[in-house]
């Protein structure tokens, strides 16, 4: 299959995969503001050896979600290979990420997520498997630093293999989801696929459109930073220290999916336009429509964790969100909405 990345203009902004929230009526919604390429959901690749029923419905997706990646997780290199085959013919996505990055402690101790970064042999070989069984491009994601192993020597040590991109979140197992960003190990790893010879520094001092070019390699996987982007200017930091050819937004877009739409004006025009509060609530109907039509009942059910982080922060928002998680309806939604 042809590799989607390269037909992406830089710098690429994804929606990184959230477990528990990028389904499909949240990837559409940030597609709609922007984003160019979208995760699902962790998925299991044990549960789709099995060809899972609850997990290829999990995986489902529209049309207007692509660029659309599937991400797998497990720990078992057998696993994979089936997995990434009933996830092309099942699901058909635009490419098969694996998670080797998570720094959860139930996935963590069961030598899945980021546990495989200190588990060289293991993850090369979850890699291959991966590979054999789809013609999709392979992508993974990774950690700055899981113990005393960090993303660069990792890379160094899975780099000889076909993966097209790799995401890092910029923070350690052990940070978790807050803290410092380590924006060094990115560049680092970006660093690794320079062609030779390049300067180090020479488009990171050029104008941002060429930085997220910087010296790739026709055969070089992108490189996408993740990690505390919550404003188009974070995302532009985020560039400018890594080198890297994109970023990942997760928890900046639970609060903001216009934010892919901000970054791209930003980057256009160094300014961008700030969401009011009419703006906030047409996003929030867009969608819990686009939830309801997906799901129906349940969909909008589970659109309430989402009315929790669009309406949060301003003057009686606590009344507001009490009643928030008890909609039922795009009706009941729109109600609520009225008297903000």
């Amino acid at each position: 299959m042809p590799n989607f990345w390269k037909k992406i203009n830089k710098p690429i902004l994804a929606l990184a995969p959230m477990a528990g929230y990028t389904d499909s009526a949240f990837r559409q919604i940030c597609k709609y503001y922007g984003a160019d390429v979208v995760y699902s959901e962790m998925a299991s690749a044990t549960a789709l050896n099995f060809k899972g029923k609850k997990t290829l419905e999990l995986l489902k997706f529209k049309k207007a979600e692509r660029y659309y990646i599937v991400q797998l997780f497990g720990n078992d290199p057998k696993y994979f290979k089936n997995a990434a085959q009933v996830v092309s013919e099942k699901i058909k996505p635009d490419g098969i990420d694996i998670n080797m990055g998570c720094p959860v402690k139930k996935v963590f101790s069961n030598g899945s997520g980021a546990a495989l970064m200190l588990n060289p042999e293991r993850a090369r070989e979850i890699i291959k498997q991966t590979l054999i069984g789809t013609d999709l491009p392979v992508s993974i994601k990774i950690r700055s630093k899981v113990n005393k192993t960090t993303a660069y020597k990792f890379v160094k040590k899975i780099k000889d293999l076909k993966i097209v991109a790799i995401m890092i979140h910029g923070r350690s197992m052990k940070q978790g989801f807050s803290g410092k960003i380590d924006y060094s190990q990115i560049k680092k790893v970006k660093s690794l696929y320079r062609k030779a010879g390049a300067e180090e520094d020479k488009k990171l001092k050029a104008t941002l459109a060429n930085v997220a070019f910087n010296f790739l390699s026709s055969s070089a996987p992108i490189i996408i930073a993740n990690g505390g982007i919550n404003t188009p200017e974070d995302a532009i930091k985020m560039i400018k220290k890594t080198g890297a050819d994109g970023v990942g937004i997760a928890r900046g877009a639970l609060t903001k999916p216009w934010l892919f739409a901000q970054t791209k004006e930003f980057l256009r025009r160094g300014e961008y336009k700030k969401f009011g509060l009419s703006e906030i609530k047409k996003a929030a109907l867009k969608h819990a429509k686009m939830s309801s039509k997906n799901n129906g009942k349940h969909g909008i059910i589970e659109m309430r964790k989402y009315l929790l982080w669009y309406f949060r922060g301003f003057e009686g928002a606590k009344e507001i969100r009490k009643d928030l998680v008890r909609v039922e309806s795009v009706g009941d939604i729109e109600r609520v909405l009225e008297r903000i």
